[in-house]
């Protein structure tokens, strides 16, 4: 297989996509508008002719080119008809790695590596069967408070009014996460509307007013959560858990799975796992082979960064 680097401009986006929604292990986040947003810029190993893929999500600082992962981007890593074996794998590192000295990407799930790896979780619920069999795995008191304090779920096209709320209740928590992001966000938004791939829900009070307000993006194969904020009245009545409750009700009896994009945080977590969903763990790379110079630029700069 002969896997060569492709600069920006001469990646064939049409044989681009075409690998993506053919592959097994197809996700959002690797189609070329998701990555032209995310990553301007984006370059890209490529296996012969399209027959695996793998985005490169570079940057620079301080003199430094190097891989990282993109904000709202969970899993990119290799993508293609065939199984992605360690020995696969490993040959589209070792390429990666000969262009770029600093790494710090997640794979996807269907990436095989060794056991060195860290591996990140993520939890997906499969929708294909019938609601009432699904929520058997929920735990029992999921919605209680929810039902008593009589919410409503609701649709909404509000891209600004999601992204507001989830700044405005956040943004503290998240620091790392600057105001470009938000902005590279709400593009992205924008074009899953276009493509007829954003979902908006809500949940509201008894008295109208908005405890919880939820992105999800779809694709042929799963819905992503992408993006939720509650605020404190929600919380106190376990609103969010609501809302996920009537979107997998939604769409149940539907060949799709349910991606929570999983967390490393316990307590989300722990939140995600009242669902009865399945673990698809992804893993993590980090390499560092900087010179000793540029590893200590790169200490200041994550020092002093936030």
């Amino acid at each position: 297989m002969n896997i060569r680097y492709v600069r920006h401009k001469d990646i064939d986006k049409t044989k681009w996509d075409a690998c993506i929604d053919e592959a097994d292990n197809s996700l959002i986040y690797a189609n070329s508008f998701y990555l032209d947003i995310m990553s301007p810029g984006w370059d890209a190993l490529i296996a012969d002719d399209y027959h695996a893929v793998m985005p490169l999500t570079c940057n620079k600082k301080w003199g430094i080119a190097y891989l990282r992962q993109p904000h709202f981007t969970q899993q990119l890593g290799i993508f293609g008809k065939q199984r992605i074996d360690e020995n696969l794998t490993g040959l589209f590192l070792k390429a990666a790695n000969g262009i770029f000295d600093f790494i710090e990407i997640n794979l996807n799930y269907a990436n095989k590596v060794g056991e060195t790896f860290t591996r990140k979780c993520n939890l997906v619920l499969p929708l294909n069967r019938p609601f009432t069999e699904t929520k058997k795995s929920f735990r029992k008191d999921l919605v209680t408070k929810a039902v008593n304090a009589k919410l409503t779920y609701d649709f909404s096209d509000n891209i600004e009014l999601a992204i507001a709320t989830f700044i405005k209740n956040y943004s503290q928590k998240l620091n790392h996460v600057k105001r470009k992001s938000y902005q590279d966000l709400h593009r992205l938004c924008v074009q899953l509307k276009l493509n007829d791939q954003i979902l908006i829900r809500k949940v509201n009070a008894s008295d109208g007013k908005l405890l919880t307000i939820s992105i999800f993006c779809k694709d042929k194969k799963r819905i992503y959560y992408l993006l939720s904020a509650s605020d404190i009245d929600g919380r106190a009545v376990d609103s969010n858990a609501f809302l996920l409750h009537e979107i997998i009700k939604e769409f149940s009896e539907q060949n799709l799975l349910f991606d929570f994009e999983g967390s490393e945080i316990p307590s989300i977590q722990s939140f995600f796992k009242k669902f009865g969903p399945i673990e698809q763990s992804y893993p993590f790379v980090r390499i560092n082979n900087l010179p000793a110079w540029k590893k200590l630029i790169k200490k200041w700069y994550d020092t002093f960064k936030y």
